[in-house]
């Protein structure tokens, strides 16, 4: 995937058919992240949190529920993604480029938890197996669309 051109907040992708394929299963995936695993406070007093985590976790949940509503409507909006010549052209507004960079980290964060939280230099390495591997794809698939993303935010700037 590549930024093809920016007009004003408008961004204009080049998008292998590969690549569509592979963003669409891993946007599938979403959401991944737990909502209880965002704390209000590691460290402050139990009845002052559970009220504000209350708060935290329904705001997350509302959140979640309007990434949802617009990932299936860039999913199923076709001006959005154009065929061309064998691949696509995809189109994103700014502010969808920002949601879409909040879903990726989301898959991508919760993958890595999934995967246990892995770290090769505190000596804790993926134990990859047929059951988590397709995280590990996924993690990695997020992390090349996100930096792919942020590219274009700063080219354009």
């Amino acid at each position: 995937m590549k930024l093809i051109q920016r007009d004003g907040e408008s961004f204009l992708f080049h998008i292998s058919k590969r690549e569509k394929g592979l963003l669409f299963e891993v946007l599938k995936l979403y959401p991944l992240i737990p909502i209880a695993h965002h704390r209000v406070s590691q460290t402050a007093a139990a009845p002052r949190v559970t009220e504000s985590q209350k708060l935290l976790e329904s705001a997350l949940a509302d959140r979640t529920r309007e990434n949802k509503r617009q990932l299936l409507a860039m999913l199923t909006q076709e001006a959005r993604l154009q065929e061309t010549d064998g691949a696509h052209r995809l189109t994103l507004s700014l502010p969808q480029m920002e949601w879409l960079l909040q879903v990726l980290n989301d898959i991508r964060v919760g993958s890595w938890l999934i995967l246990g939280e892995p770290d090769e230099k505190k000596g804790k390495p993926i134990e990859l197996n047929d059951e988590n591997a397709r995280y590990y794809a996924a993690m990695e698939f997020c992390g090349l669309f996100q930096m792919t993303l942020l590219d274009a935010l700063q080219q354009s700037s």
